[in-house]
């Protein structure tokens, strides 16, 4: 369990953006937020908000970190003081 920890701390994080239509994300701890407009992922990077139009999730692996997202995107951007939600992230309400 602890070399699990370990590893998603040393996980790096990678954005790449094919054609504002698909979204890869490496290093992604938590899925805060998701809805068609927008989410939140919570990366080793800290905290990662994008906009767009007909978003989904067309990947998503907790073990390696790996998000991938189709859609339209608007706007991508980090935020190292988003507090995130009192309840948990995504996966945390999932796997309660």
């Amino acid at each position: 369990m602890e070399e699990r920890k370990l590893q998603k701390e040393r996980q790096k994080c990678n954005i790449l953006m094919e054609d504002r239509s698909r979204l890869s994300v490496s290093g992604v701890e938590d899925i805060d937020t998701f809805d068609e407009s927008n989410f939140i992922a919570i990366t080793s990077a800290g905290a990662l908000i994008v906009k767009g139009a007909d978003l989904h999730i067309s990947k998503l692996n907790v073990d390696t970190g790996e998000l991938v997202v189709d859609g339209e995107f608007d706007s991508c951007v980090f935020n190292n003081s988003y507090g995130g939600k009192a309840g948990g992230g995504l996966l945390a309400r999932i796997f309660k």
